[in-house]
């Protein structure tokens, strides 16, 4: 069977790699193009387009990029219909693929969309679009099952495949380090890591490793770091690494943050985008939290740190009792439950199972 899979962003190419890998296990003859990054073609993938020519954070970025998105929607309409795959697979990147599937679907292109867009945090009318053009939505998260069929929407949840590659519960603090993940895109990195750099100059007696974003250049961060005499250890290909080592972690919004939580580390969560961007976006998420930790439990477990709530005093203030009272207690007592509400391995698997059966 032939299966084009389109992912824009790192953690799509994460999920989508070990999507890759449970299609050629149960379908041999699986022939697989698709849009993502290094771990996708590492594992069998044939990656046309690479997501870091793709991602783009905010409003007043994507203004500012319109001539190469236009290209890119227009390679992707070209490039699918010439290849004629049994299966178009989505995976999240919904500013991308949902501008794509009423145009698919009317071309008879069967479409699986692999991890939902966040519709209930925001732009609720676009369930409409999934009812309408898409035939098989395979959701993750716990809540979303429930909020889909309230829409009479069917879905197929089949847990979270983060599950599938950190299997336990990590020992954390050994090496008195702290861990930097500033996050995926050129954008967040130069906006959360000086503020991220300014907290840490604050614990000299701490080690400090920063995990390297796939694709990124290691002169964005050593500009960054510049002159600031921090023993600051640049890692690449080792975010799983430094989060299971690590005392505690600051981290930019995104999936890293329930990668910490499930590594069992605690963080700051940390967040700031372009002015313009955040004013449009808080006006249109409806949702009590901006982390995935806390939105999953329903609570604030994790401290978040938002736009002009990120200043460097504020991080230090939240960092510092993480690394050594009730705090931290408070913290890794959730991950625990947080474990437990996500149920075990298998994800990739069962999303797989999906695909291939939809295909046929």
């Amino acid at each position: 069977m032939k299966y084009y899979i389109i992912a824009g962003e790192a953690s799509g190419d994460l999920h989508g790699s070990h999507l890759v890998r449970s299609l050629h296990d149960q379908d041999p003859q699986a022939d697989i193009r698709a849009w993502g990054g290094d771990l996708m073609r590492e594992a069998g993938a044939d990656v046309v387009r690479h997501i870091s020519d793709l991602a783009f954070m905010g409003f007043w970025e994507v203004l500012t990029h319109l001539r190469q998105i236009a290209a890119n929607f227009r390679f992707c309409k070209r490039d699918v219909m010439e290849w004629q795959p049994d299966v178009l697979v989505m995976i999240d990147f919904p500013g991308f693929n949902l501008k794509l599937v009423k145009w698919f679907h009317e071309r008879g292109i069967k479409i699986v969309y692999y991890i939902s867009p966040q519709v209930w945090a925001w732009k609720e009318k676009r369930v409409k679009d999934l009812k309408l053009y898409v035939d098989r939505l395979i959701v993750i998260l716990p809540f979303e099952e429930p909020y889909y069929a309230n829409h009479g929407l069917e879905v197929d949840y089949v847990g979270h495949p983060l599950l599938d590659h950190i299997h336990q519960e990590a020992a954390v603090g050994e090496d008195r380090m702290i861990a930097i993940i500033p996050g995926s895109r050129r954008q967040e990195i130069k906006a959360m890591l000086p503020i991220m750099l300014q907290a840490a100059e604050a614990h000299p007696d701490y080690k400090y490793e920063l995990a390297m974003a796939p694709g990124m250049e290691d002169d964005l961060y050593r500009g960054l770091i510049g002159e600031s005499g921090l023993d600051i250890s640049l890692r690449r290909s080792a975010t799983y690494e430094i989060m299971s080592r690590a005392t505690a972690a600051m981290v930019t919004s995104g999936t890293a943050t329930l990668e910490t939580a499930l590594h069992h580390t605690p963080m700051v969560v940390c967040y700031r985008g372009n002015w313009l961007s955040y004013q449009i976006a808080k006006r249109l998420v409806s949702i009590k939290y901006i982390s995935l930790v806390n939105l999953i439990l329903d609570a604030p477990l994790v401290p978040e740190l938002i736009q002009s709530d990120l200043t460097a005093q504020k991080l230090i203030s939240e960092l510092r009792p993480l690394l050594d009272s009730k705090a931290r207690d408070r913290q890794l007592e959730g991950f625990t439950r947080l474990r437990e509400v996500l149920g075990g391995p298998g994800a990739s698997a069962r999303a797989a199972e999906v695909c291939i059966r939809f295909a046929n």
